[in-house]
């Protein structure tokens, strides 16, 4: 196995990096701002990059507003704020219903309390009266039935357009949590697994965080262009998926940086799978079909922390990024297991921005 013990290298602080760019540009520090810096700056959406440089240093809230609308379709309070409407309408009358069936059976009610009285009453003893009676309290029935079966239809019909929103925002949770171009979860999926480890300290001694990186990706870029720039991402993320467990947690977390969160496994386990990733990487081939040309050798550096040696969340990420810079730091293309000592000093924001 390639590993090497890694020398201290600073870390980027990458929300004090967005923070500065958009104090440089006179832009508001709102979530919906924040969301649009973020995006561009991770470079999981090249295109958004691109557009956002090109306003230039003096960028209006319409500009910035028009951006997202074409980037972000499914924007999260539009999204969230149909969805209110619609399972309120629901509920408004699902309560309409029920206040009806309250009303139907009151009136039943005082119907058989009066017919009861007549029935009762020695003045209204004849036998007409009771007929009337009967017949009455039966009609009177059969109508609270039939009502009574309305009400169980619409009730149904309410509950079917309530799970059909929630399905609909399932759905959307799915959409917004899934890198477009990868299809493996995103960075803001990634922020809410990481969290959820120091949920459960039982299962932190055999849970790590592997983060996984292109070497030399610019190059690639500056190269062969960013189309085929993306089709080498998606190769390696098809890649990597396919190299390990279906319960492992694979996301995109930067421009060319990938994450797994690996439940149940030791260290000297989770440096197995983290080297066979590699070297199957190593050994993929990254050719266009049509033209021969050859894009490769593309591989990948990897550090790894187990989620025992931090603290939170944040120290976590800080650990295992440190055993990925000194991976890089070490000739690329091997794995570096964070050791106590390598630093100490976590200055790297894991959770830039979360809805």
């Amino acid at each position: 196995m390639n590993t090497a013990v890694a020398p201290k290298v600073p870390v980027p602080d990458v929300a004090g990096q967005i923070t500065y760019a958009m104090r440089s540009m006179g832009v508001a520090p709102i979530p919906r701002n924040y969301q649009l810096f973020y995006e561009a700056y991770i470079g999981s959406n090249p295109a958004l990059t691109r557009e956002l440089a090109a306003l230039g240093g003096q960028v209006t809230q319409a500009e910035l507003d028009a951006l997202g609308a074409q980037h972000f379709t499914h924007s999260p309070a539009r999204v969230f704020d149909d969805a209110h409407t619609r399972i309120a309408g629901e509920l408004d009358g699902l309560l309409r219903i029920l206040r009806q069936e309250q009303s139907s059976l009151e009136s039943y009610t005082r119907l058989l309390g009066e017919t009861h009285k007549r029935i009762t009453s020695k003045s209204n003893a004849s036998v007409e009266l009771i007929e009337n009676a009967i017949d009455l309290l039966s009609q009177a029935t059969g109508d609270t039935m039939a009502h009574g079966e309305r009400t169980v239809e619409d009730v149904v019909q309410r509950s079917q357009e309530m799970d059909q929103v929630r399905k609909e925002l399932d759905e959307y949770k799915r959409i917004a949590n899934t890198d477009s171009l990868t299809r493996l979860s995103n960075r803001r999926a990634f922020d809410d697994r990481l969290a959820a480890i120091f949920d459960n300290s039982s299962m932190r001694p055999v849970t790590a965080l592997l983060l996984c990186d292109i070497d030399n990706f610019k190059k690639i870029n500056d190269t062969y262009g960013h189309p085929v720039g993306d089709k080498v991402l998606a190769t390696v993320a098809s890649v990597i998926r396919s190299n390990v467990r279906r319960d492992i947690f694979v996301a995109r977390t930067g421009g060319e940086e990938f994450a797994l969160i690996i439940d149940g496994n030791t260290p000297e386990e989770v440096t197995a799978i983290a080297e066979r990733i590699r070297r199957t990487l190593e050994t993929t081939p990254f050719k266009n079909s049509r033209t021969r040309v050859n894009y490769g050798p593309v591989t990948v550096s990897i550090g790894i922390c187990m989620a025992s040696s931090a603290g939170d969340a944040g120290e976590l990420y800080s650990k295992t990024d440190i055993a990925l810079y000194g991976a890089k730091n070490a000739g690329r293309n091997c794995t570096i297991l964070y050791q106590d000592g390598m630093q100490k000093d976590f200055t790297k924001s894991w959770l830039i921005y979360k809805t």
